[in-house]
């Protein structure tokens, strides 16, 4: 049996100094091209081979990864600290909160950091850094160079890693717009900054707990046919939780019948582009979070907009990824340089 990546981070990482632990706002902002000159290798470059061949494996494993930096950068800012696995001393850290269900995408972080440690940089390059490389070159692979930026590195990882901040702060698949433009508004995002991140739910898939209501919504809300012939056909069993394509152009198109003709533009599954805001303005969406961006003037405008414009979606999608990677840790945070992407230092 060959070792795992994490396996081997560990070993590597438990040979090499002990990290410091710095007040977070030590190396100042994050800047791009922080790690030029700091390491006997491209940062940047072992990132994207490495993610470049995850996503060659296994195509899905690019959705995990955009999610994954997300779902970081809501709650305590970008900081690494959904990464951390429970431990006896703190059982329940992020990744563990139900808002976080499904959460993929570990197995390529740890691969990029067993590799930066024993390659070429040891004790230099945080995770937080590493899921911000991994995402753009994520979004880049599946929009197929349409989405591109610089990264600004040079954050740290955090210490503290919560369940109940990942609740409080994440927006729920069943929120009004209301909640939800309050919720983005106070991570510093405008309506149409809203609009535009939710444009990331042209891929990835969901699990069906996660728009259990959409089963019963009205018609005026959700396609029918789609309703009652697909995701009940998918969901409506019972039993465990499974999982459905949150693009009606990635499900099995025997199974859309009739609706087979909404599953457009047909660029073969886990395409990142506009599609999703189409998919809306069709009431063809999973989430009611998704379909009440339609239901008010303050979003739907902007749905349209994206419709109709491909290309200026990419653009802005872009830098709405960059504006949510310079959230920072909450003032007085420590942070430091962590050894393993799933444990403190000092854990």
């Amino acid at each position: 049996m060959k070792v795992s990546a994490f396996a081997l981070a560990l070993v590597v990482a438990f040979q090499a100094a002990a990290a410091v632990v710095v007040p977070a706002t030590a190396p100042g902002a994050p800047t791009v091209g922080y790690y030029n000159g700091k390491c006997n290798c491209s940062v940047e470059g072992i990132v994207n081979d490495t993610v470049k061949a995850a996503l060659d494996a296994d195509i899905t494993k690019g959705a995990a990864l955009v999610r994954l930096f997300f779902h970081d950068c809501f709650v305590r800012g970008c900081d690494g600290s959904v990464l951390i696995d429970p431990t006896y001393a703190n059982p329940n850290p992020e990744k563990t909160s139900g808002a976080n269900i499904g959460l993929r995408g570990f197995d390529v972080i740890d691969a990029i950091k067993a590799k930066l440690e024993s390659a070429c940089c040891p004790n230099t390059v945080s995770c937080a850094d590493i899921l911000a490389f991994a995402a753009r070159d994520a979004s880049r692979y599946l929009s197929k160079g349409g989405v591109d930026y610089a990264v600004p590195s040079g954050r740290l990882d955090g210490v503290v890693s919560s369940a109940t901040d990942a609740a409080n702060s994440l927006p729920g698949s069943t929120f009004n717009v209301a909640e939800l433009i309050a919720k983005f508004a106070g991570k510093g995002f405008t309506p149409e900054e809203l609009v535009i991140l939710s444009g990331a739910h042209s891929i990835g898939e969901a699990h069906c707990s996660s728009f259990h209501d959409r089963l019963s919504a009205p018609s005026s809300q959700i396609n029918p046919d789609f309703r009652d012939s697909v995701l009940a056909k998918d969901c409506g069993a019972g039993g465990d939780d499974p999982t459905v394509e949150n693009n009606i152009r990635d499900m099995n198109a025997a199974s859309l019948g009739s609706l087979a003709r909404y599953a457009v533009p047909a660029r073969g599954g886990a395409y990142l582009d506009n599609s999703y805001y189409v998919n809306n303005l069709n009431n063809l969406v999973l989430f009611r979070s998704d379909w009440e961006l339609v239901g008010s003037n303050a979003t739907l405008r902007h749905v349209r907009e994206y419709a109709d414009n491909g290309t200026l979606w990419n653009l802005d999608f872009a830098a709405a990824l960059v504006k949510l990677s310079k959230l920072s840790m909450p003032p007085g945070s420590t942070g430091e340089i962590r050894k393993t992407c799933r444990a403190t230092n000092n854990y």
